[in-house]
């Protein structure tokens, strides 16, 4: 009887730990994210990420208590000859980033907590020892791995669909809650359904298109697997929004739900 007592009383232990850990984080989050971002912040922010120039001006205060939030949490690596990771490095990937948590319920990206960058490309190789190059990665184990160049241009050119940051950080929501199979945590269970029916039968025809070298309209890379399809049908929905509603109505419905926003509207 001894050592069922003393069992329990390490799992109140911990238990207690987890509570007082999760009661000062989120002390600490509210500290932090009343910090808005400095005018100059948003100036970069709005000059290196033109559809955050657009974004409503409900949302304005809470995505930059959510930036100044990841900013906070999350450390950033220079790699692969990259002399630094400035300021602003940091500031054009976290508010990318922050507009994917703005309205989806997520308070954060699970277990993210160091950015890796890279000045351009980076070859990585596969299980068979065959180099692949990529323009950026997300690891189930609390990193993503980006392409400081590709980060510009993406983010440069908002309106055409590839946008290395989100489709990234969309995996990473994809993956929070174990498995990547480009289904994330919806708000409720009765989403399951409308959201299996809407994505099976566009990936389906999306696989069928590329199949036939046909020029789709969703970037082909999507075709991969369900997980890459979610990824870009996240950039897609961000960049390409009013295309995405009229190509494929039941897939944007779907992602405006999820995310909470709906991007069609802004500037309209």
């Amino acid at each position: 009887m001894t050592g069922i007592w003393i069992l329990a009383g390490m799992v109140l232990v911990v238990l207690l730990a987890g509570m007082i850990h999760k009661h000062l984080r989120g002390k600490r989050r509210a500290e932090v994210r009343a910090r808005d971002l400095t005018p100059e912040e948003w100036r970069t922010l709005r000059r290196r990420v033109p559809i955050l120039g657009e974004l409503p001006g409900q949302y304005r205060e809470r995505l930059g208590g959510l930036v100044q939030v990841l900013l906070d949490e999350w450390s950033f690596e220079a790699c692969g000859g990259l002399p630094e990771v400035t300021d602003e490095m940091r500031l054009v990937v976290a508010g990318q980033a922050a507009l994917l948590l703005l309205e989806s319920g997520y308070e954060d990206f699970g277990r993210l907590r160091s950015i890796l960058l890279y000045p351009d490309a980076f070859g990585v190789r596969d299980d068979y020892g065959m180099e692949d190059v990529r323009l950026g990665e997300s690891w189930e184990t609390g990193s993503v791995v980006l392409s400081w160049q590709s980060i510009l241009e993406g983010a440069q050119v908002p309106d055409d669909g590839l946008n290395v940051v989100l489709h990234e950080f969309a995996h990473q929501l994809d993956q929070a809650d174990g498995v990547a199979d480009g289904v994330p945590a919806l708000r409720a269970s009765s989403d399951y359904e409308n959201w299996s029916t809407a994505f099976q039968r566009s990936y389906d025809e999306l696989c069928g298109q590329v199949e036939r070298g046909e020029d789709p309209f969703l970037d082909p890379y999507g075709a991969t697997d369900p997980a890459e399809f979610f990824a870009v049908a996240t950039e897609t929905f961000f960049e390409k929004p009013r295309d995405l509603r009229r190509h494929d109505p039941a897939v944007y419905r779907e992602m405006r739900q999820f995310y909470g926003l709906d991007p069609a509207e802004w500037g309209a």
